[in-house]
């Protein structure tokens, strides 16, 4: 076992230098945060000792028969985006019995949570922890949640205020990365079809925006109403009188796949073909996103991360309630699908141009 040392005040990045990890899980290991291997852990500890580093004792992060309530609207559990979530509570399920914790899952009627639905839910489950799962809470639920203390993560939220913990995937740059797909395969007037009722959505409008504003290429949102429970058909129907329109857009970046599903009907109905006359982006990477003809491209958003890190974060907050709000974006990464032409063909037909 080689030891280390150094001829100065030691630092973070020279522990992670040493141990051969990012300054980030130093971070961790040094707080006492779950979610790093024992192996890794010993070893930024070790290494942290030999140099000197002072180690100030904290909270155990790993609570015991932790009892956590996951609230999730009824309208994001079931329909097209149930399975969305779906993966998000397995991934919070599995860090629970990990731990040794208990997760109870709960639907409560709307997006838009009231405090005596609050109220019961944590008399009934007896929980001393509240994941908001694609839930964004009113000002006045979240100032009662602040004054009784209760431990509170946000699921698939942004709180903009960033009074509480929350976890969401990376949906500004995942957008950003979407529509700079589209425009390096040639497009130059893309439709983005989207229901910005929730700040992560808003963030992948702002995304969609970014890369159009770079480029300078014509854009158009379309707005679907947020009360349809039908996504796809609500595209489908919006694409139909666009097509109706022949305004010349050659592509659409839909907020999720079931959005894109419908938006690659109404191409198909009028007989163009995908992706030559017509190309289409979704986004999240749902299962219908591989059964399509042809298959779709998309972002791949990791649902069960998603879950296990919001757990990581609980965990965090229970050990350590004074810590302040941390906010995590996990990546997004392309999915080669064939609804948008190979970015190497559209060089070969001459489509970009300089």
């Amino acid at each position: 076992m080689t030891r280390v040392s150094l001829s100065r005040r030691p630092r973070q990045t020279d522990i992670a230098r040493f141990a051969g990890v990012s300054v980030s899980t130093v971070s961790r290991v040094l707080a006492n945060e779950p979610g790093i291997s024992t192996n890794v852990r010993d070893e930024v500890i070790r290494i942290a000792s030999e140099l000197g580093y002072n180690i100030r004792p904290v909270p155990s992060a790993q609570p015991q028969n932790q009892r956590s309530v996951a609230v999730i609207s009824v309208d994001q559990a079931t329909g097209g985006l149930g399975v969305f979530y779906e993966g998000i509570l397995s991934g919070l399920r599995g860090a629970a019995a990990r731990s040794g914790g208990m997760l109870l899952p709960r639907l409560v009627r709307s997006s838009f949570l009231k405090i005596s639905e609050l109220k019961q839910t944590l008399s009934e489950t007896e929980a001393t922890g509240i994941f908001l799962v694609g839930i964004d809470p009113p000002e006045d639920l979240c100032g009662w949640i602040r004054e009784s203390n209760i431990p509170t993560v946000w699921v698939n939220g942004n709180d903009p205020d960033l009074q509480f913990d929350c976890v969401s995937p990376a949906n500004f740059y995942g957008a950003r990365l979407a529509t700079e797909h589209l425009i390096a395969t040639g497009h130059r007037n893309i439709l983005h079809f989207t229901m910005s009722h929730r700040h992560t959505i808003r963030e992948r409008i702002r995304g969609f925006e970014s890369a159009a504003a770079k480029h300078g290429v014509r854009t158009r949102i379309v707005q679907l109403p947020s009360s349809s429970s039908r996504t796809s058909t609500a595209a489908c129907e919006a694409m139909e009188a666009i097509l109706l329109e022949d305004q010349g857009f050659t592509a659409a970046f839909c907020m999720n796949d079931m959005m894109a599903i419908g938006v690659m009907e109404a191409v198909t109905n009028h007989h163009l073909s995908i992706p030559q006359d017509f190309a289409v982006m979704g986004f999240d990477d749902l299962p219908c996103a591989s059964m399509t003809m042809p298959r779709l491209t998309t972002m791949h958003v990791d649902r069960e991360a998603i879950g296990q890190e919001a757990y990581y974060l609980m965990q965090r907050r229970i050990a350590d309630p004074s810590a302040g709000p941390r906010k995590v974006e996990l990546a997004v990464r392309l999915v080669e699908g064939a609804t948008v032409q190979a970015q190497s063909k559209q060089i070969e037909d001459g489509v970009l141009s300089a």
